[in-house]
């Protein structure tokens, strides 16, 4: 493929959505009710943590954050895609799309870190549970918030400049629903295998090292069930990390799957990608509140419903 210096795209447009009138309004109907369910049940996590003063500890304030966090992750790719399941012309700006790249690894990056702080929270609680109070101070939790988002913005600038310097000079056309790297980096008219490299290279250190944390975390975790004598004790120390455990899991696994091979190789998987970036955000409010029993309490008793 050739060369050029400038970018001569202005728009992409995405050809994903290749159905029948019909059954696009069906698939509309129902990632609009997914989203629905996601704004709804990560803001009443919010709402109920705010107001509860029961949910006033580490653990809650980290909950909190990740149902921001998956709020904002998910809106940045999702009321776009909706409109376009309604529009003709599927299409977004150059700028527009750099601007959806740059939020989405901003917030995804967050996240992945979040889940990190974390666990190691859960480490603390399970392991050190005599010195929690004073390790979890408020202090670190801000600050650990607060590095999760400075390392979002890090590493949300690299993934963006590095894609912009980029020369696109047509096809536009993206096989997915948003501006991602890996379709992206497709569609430019240069060798992409240096800045294959560097991407992988810079999602691993991210990835890899969050997931190594948590790994730590966890085996430190599970020695310590482990010499728990009683059952009901294992069982009763595993239920406070076994919702974090299952929402990392969700988000990892896709997250190595899409972004930890070369894009040469990246076939576009829509289900893994509709996985992360909208159904795994709408289950983490369900699989939080389904195996917490503070949280059920608290919203049975702000709210006034009983949630089964």
């Amino acid at each position: 493929m050739g060369t050029c210096n400038v970018t001569e795209v202005t728009e992409f447009e995405f050809v994903i959505f290749a159905f029948s009138p019909s059954l696009q309004y069906f698939i509309f109907l129902f990632f609009l009710l997914v989203y629905i369910l996601l704004l709804s049940g990560n803001i009443l996590i919010m709402l109920t943590i705010r107001a509860d003063y029961h949910l006033h500890n580490p653990m809650y304030f980290f909950l909190g954050k990740l149902a921001f966090i998956d709020l904002c992750y998910s809106s940045v790719t999702v009321p776009k895609m909706l409109v376009d399941f309604l529009s003709e012309r599927k299409t977004i700006s150059f700028n527009g799309c750099i601007t959806q790249l740059y939020f989405f690894h901003f917030f995804a990056c967050a996240e992945c870190f979040l889940f990190t702080a974390m666990a190691y929270d859960r480490y603390v609680a399970i392991c050190k549970p005599l010195q929690y109070s004073s390790i979890m101070n408020k202090q670190l939790c801000l600050w650990m918030v607060a590095a999760t988002w400075a390392i979002g913005f890090i590493h949300s600038n690299i993934q963006t400049i590095i894609t912009m310097g980029l020369p696109f000079c047509g096809p536009n056309e993206i096989n997915s629903f948003f501006c991602d790297i890996p379709p992206l980096i497709r569609l430019a008219c240069t060798d992409t295998t240096m800045i294959d490299a560097m991407i992988v290279a810079n999602s691993g250190i991210v990835s890899l090292g969050c997931f190594l944390s948590v790994l730590i975390s966890y085996i430190g975790i599970a020695q310590t069930i482990f010499r728990i004598r009683t059952v009901k004790g294992r069982r009763k120390a595993f239920s406070t990390c076994a919702s974090h455990l299952t929402v990392v899991t969700f988000f990892f696994g896709p997250c190595v799957f899409i972004y930890m091979r070369p894009s040469k190789s990246y076939q576009a998987d829509e289900v893994v990608t509709v996985f992360y970036t909208i159904i795994a955000p709408m289950l983490n409010p369900i699989i939080y509140t389904l195996r917490n029993e503070e949280v059920k309490t608290s919203m049975k008793k702000l709210w006034g419903r009983k949630i089964k």
